[in-house]
């Protein structure tokens, strides 16, 4: 198996050529342990485009690439804006899901969510709104109220538990912080870009998720935007227009980490550069419109992309 490099500096790709590795110049992807003949991402070089695929998925194995522009790149972000149910943390299935299962058998609903159901759950952004849309769906339990406005009382009371009950698998620590996220955001914060967290979940679990799980250092340095501070959850762009707003940044400066397709239409719609990196439920959605796609972020040596490649995708190096 050979190692391919894909410059930035011409057109013309020979993996093994020593001319070519001689050629070779930052911001550049490395492909480890990738074959000679693997599809490579779509670059713009010189005016002229090259055809890559940031991560090869497959049932039986991933392709990573460790993708840097610099140790000191001269371009940063002025801010840089995670998702975190996927993004922080794998959660969803392990943690989200078990928590409103915990809920609805602590009320006595008999109702349980299993892995492939709350797969397409995970469509509608928000648990409150999720639990609403699968009611109106499937029929309301017998011990919901039947006027609109108890329902929505009931709803935020079920939601409420099942936060708590999320908070305490978060604060034993259950649930680790995905590969490379601490990295990122020490890099980002050490050269002063802005961080942020902006999710459609409870802000107290996002709260709980940054601060037990980043520690507290980290967490001061960090803006939270979740839940019901916005009218509209994501596919609609409002919560990263408003992390723009609220931190006075240039939308087109941010850079979003998104793991999922609603995620990544919220970032795109706010004018914002967004990176996918796929967790354990959007690792077959289609993410067309992200600026790159990567299984996680990474720690070294198994590192995918750090802050340099973040500020080398504002350049306009790299397009989708």
């Amino acid at each position: 198996m050979a190692t391919v490099k894909i410059s930035l500096s011409f057109v013309s790709l020979t993996p093994s050529s020593s001319s070519t590795q001689s050629k070779l110049s930052s911001p550049s992807f490395i492909i480890p342990n990738a074959a000679p003949s693997a599809k490579l991402a779509k670059l713009r070089c010189n005016g002229k485009c090259l055809r890559a695929k940031p991560m090869v998925h497959r049932a039986s194995r991933t392709v990573g690439i460790t993708c840097s522009a610099s140790s000191s790149p001269t371009t940063l972000p002025s801010a840089l804006l995670f998702d975190c149910d996927g993004v922080l943390v794998d959660t969803e299935k392990d943690g989200h899901r078990i928590s409103f299962n915990d809920t609805f058998k602590e009320r006595e609903l008999g109702v349980t969510w299993d892995v492939e159901l709350y797969g397409e759950l995970l469509k509608i952004g928000g648990g409150k709104e999720r639990m609403t849309a699968y009611f109106n769906k499937v029929g309301w339990p017998d011990k919901a109220p039947k006027d609109e406005a108890e329902r929505k009382e009931f709803i935020a009371g079920l939601h409420k538990q099942k936060t708590e009950l999320f908070m305490v698998l978060i604060e034993k620590k259950l649930l680790p912080l995905r590969p490379g996220v601490a990295k990122l955001v020490d890099q980002a914060l050490t050269n002063g870009v802005k961080v942020a967290v902006c999710s459609t979940s409870n802000e107290k679990a996002v709260s709980a998720i940054v601060s037990c799980l980043l520690g507290p250092e980290r967490a001061e340095k960090i803006k939270i935007f979740a839940g019901d501070v916005v009218p509209k959850k994501k596919p609609d762009p409002a919560i990263y227009n408003l992390a723009a707003e609220t931190l006075g940044v240039d939308p087109s400066k941010c850079v979003v980490v998104e793991d999922s397709g609603i995620g990544l239409a919220a970032a795109k719609a706010a004018g914002m550069t967004c990176i996918v990196t796929k967790s354990g439920y959007t690792a077959d959605e289609d993410f067309e419109n992200a600026d790159a796609i990567f299984d996680c972020i990474g720690d070294p040596p198994e590192e995918r992309f750090d802050l340099a490649f973040c500020g080398s995708l504002l350049q306009k190096q790299f397009v989708s």
